[in-house]
Parts: structure tokens; sequence; C-alpha cells
């Protein structure tokens, strides 16, 4: 069983850089919502224009309802995919250092003992 502990040091090495990943979602949230913002308004005075023009409000109704409610269920749709993609790339760079810096810790002469105890037994 390996009995050193490498992860004091690599802690400190580790550290993401969080503020700038919450930064760039807090601009993506922000100007996504201002564009679907100014669509939403678009559609509000184009409705109205029809509306006083044809004097028919049920039917524009219907067809702006649709319109409103595709743009924000696109719009939060893509936001949460955005945002979980967002975290699993995080998570997927974290682990690639993680395995680098172990590797390098371990080095060649202690590999083959430290993955056989890690991952068991290969089988062929």
């Amino acid at each position: 069983m390996v009995t050193d502990n490498p992860q004091g040091p690599l802690d400190e090495l580790m550290k993401p850089d969080d503020v700038t990943a919450a930064q760039a979602d807090a601009a993506r949230w922000r100007y996504g919502f201002f564009v679907v913002l100014a669509g939403i308004v678009a559609i509000l005075v184009a409705f109205g224009a029809a509306v006083f023009a044809t004097g028919q409000f049920a039917a524009l109704f219907a067809g702006v309802a649709g319109v409103i409610g595709t743009i924000m269920g696109a719009y939060f749709g893509v936001q949460a995919g955005q945002s979980g993609k967002a975290r699993v790339e995080a998570e997927l760079a974290r682990s690639q250092e993680m395995v680098v810096r172990l590797a390098a810790y371990v080095g060649t002469a202690n590999a083959p003992r430290v993955i056989e105890e890690v991952l068991g037994r290969r089988r062929s």
C-alpha cells in the first residue's frame, strides 16, 4: 500500500480560477437576458401594431404567446446546458491536472505498484 500522502502540497497547486468562470457565466446570463428581453419587446411592439391595424386580439395573441414561450424556453434551456457543460469541463480539467501531477509525483519506478494498488490487477 502506498503510504506517501501527496495531497498536502497538491491542494495548493490545484486551486481553480473560479472567479473568472463565475464572471463569464454571469456575463452570459446578463447579455443573453438583454437579447431575449429586446426580442420580446420587438414582438410585443409588432403585436400591438397588428392588433391596432386589424382589431383581432385573440388570434394574434395566440401566436405571440407561442413565440414568446418558445424564445424563453430556448433561452433558459441553452443557459442551463451551457452551465452544466462548463462545470463538467472544469471538473475534467481539474481531474486531468491531478492525474498529471500524481503521475509526476509517483515516478516511473513506483508507477506499476501504485496502479495495481489503486486500480487492481489488469484483466487481459
